[in-house]
């Protein structure tokens, strides 16, 4: 079961305007990433469904979160069908996001209240998805479809509430440009997990690489 409501994980992804994107196969160094992460100031993170027995990793990350990180909500990502969203949430996803729009597993999120986000990458795919009850849609790929996308959907659909993931990078210029646009939040992956980094076990490299970002987004806000 998730811990938190589905307003309270709507709004604090949309507050805190990040969402780090993260899978690795050894448990406890998934479990050392959420921690830099939390101490970075993060609050929402995804663990991408994306190796196998990924689902037995992420049961002990949500035991840890919520021992050691009581403030964090956990959820996951790379899910695309309604099997695999049933499995994560009765392990405790708090929300479930996916590369594409997969109207069953909007079904299985909205008989749980879970925020399901799915991945689109045309306006009409963000519409139905809308219609199926996303309130947060994710524009996947971003660095394929770019800030105009984003700026051009706004314009005719202006209560979108939309995440990017995809070239995401914690840099100014970067984030800058997605925020002016008119996006709800970023979904970051290996651009804030440099494999050199994680290699080394260089944690407090990604907490430096999350206070940055966190940095850059409110600066984008303001303006």
């Amino acid at each position: 079961m998730s811990r938190f409501k589905k307003f309270q994980t709507l709004a604090v992804i949309a507050t805190t305007g990040m969402v780090p994107v993260f899978y690795h196969k050894n448990a406890e160094a998934a479990k050392q990433a959420i921690r830099a992460c939390y101490e970075g100031g993060v609050r929402a993170f995804e663990f991408a469904n994306r190796g196998d027995f990924a689902h037995e990793i992420f049961g002990e990350l949500v035991k840890y979160a919520a021992a050691e990180c009581p403030d964090l909500i956990l959820g996951v990502g790379s899910i695309v069908d309604p099997a695999t969203a049933a499995l994560y949430l009765q392990l405790g996803a708090n929300f479930v996001v996916g590369p594409l729009f997969n109207p069953e597993v909007a079904k299985v999120c909205n008989r749980r209240l879970i925020p399901y986000t799915p991945g689109c990458g045309s306006v009409s795919e963000v519409g139905l998805a809308q219609e199926a009850g996303c309130d947060l849609c994710k524009v996947f790929p971003g660095d394929v479809l770019g800030p105009n996308f984003v700026k051009s959907l706004k314009a005719p659909m202006p209560w979108s509430m939309l995440m990017v993931t995809g070239g995401v990078k914690p840099e100014e210029a970067n984030l800058k440009a997605w925020f002016d646009a008119g996006v709800t939040c970023v979904g970051m992956g290996g651009n804030l997990f440099p494999p050199e980094a994680i290699k080394a076990q260089d944690w407090a490299a990604i907490t430096t690489k999350c206070k940055e970002a966190f940095g850059y987004i409110a600066a984008a806000r303001k303006k």
